[in-house]
């Protein structure tokens, strides 16, 4: 049976840069909501033409799937703020104050150190992709670059917010897995 999570938003207390990252990953939220309404309404546009003038869709398949990756890709920044990603805490608690603290910081230096990787190759892809200037094989035929923007904004976004954490963790600003000592 599920029940409520004891962790909370990510803490800024008064530190500028913060409250920054925080307003951006708000941000970034608002935009993964945006798109995914986008996207509902782009197929209901799809059922009516389809299912009840009997016509054909060109655009609409490929823009819902679109709009969904790029709202999981930079929706992931304002998750980590509210520390919506799964939690398993068995261990965190289990651990003595000091201890938690130091699997924390070992915890949030391996997540950025993934991160990054995954922020350095989107940001390669995209490139790549704008610079061979790829379409997609639809009639539509989209310059790929634009849906691939996706990548490196939502790991770079996602990448501040990681680090934004664990500057918070190191200041004390924040409590390490948001449990109290």
């Amino acid at each position: 049976m599920a029940g409520q999570s004891s962790a909370a938003a990510a803490n800024t207390g008064n530190n500028t840069f913060l409250k920054a990252v925080a307003a951006l990953s708000t941000l970034a939220g608002w935009y993964a909501a945006g798109a995914i309404v986008a996207a509902v309404a782009i197929t209901c546009q799809m059922i009516v033409i389809r299912f009840v003038l009997n016509g054909s869709t060109v655009w609409q398949t490929e823009a819902v799937i679109y709009l969904v990756i790029s709202a999981t890709l930079i929706g992931l920044p304002y998750v980590q703020r509210l520390r919506g990603h799964v939690n398993v805490d068995l261990i965190p608690l289990s651990l003595a104050p000091r201890a938690r603290f130091a699997l924390a910081v070992l915890t949030q230096v391996l997540s950025i150190s993934i991160i990054a990787v995954m922020f350095w190759y989107g940001y390669d892809y995209w490139h790549f992709a704008y610079e061979r200037g790829w379409k997609s094989d639809t009639v539509w035929g989209v310059r790929l670059w634009i849906p691939y923007l996706s990548m490196p904004i939502g790991f770079g976004l996602l990448l501040l917010q990681l680090i934004a954490d664990f500057v918070a963790l190191l200041l004390r600003i924040d409590t390490p897995f948001g449990l109290e000592n």
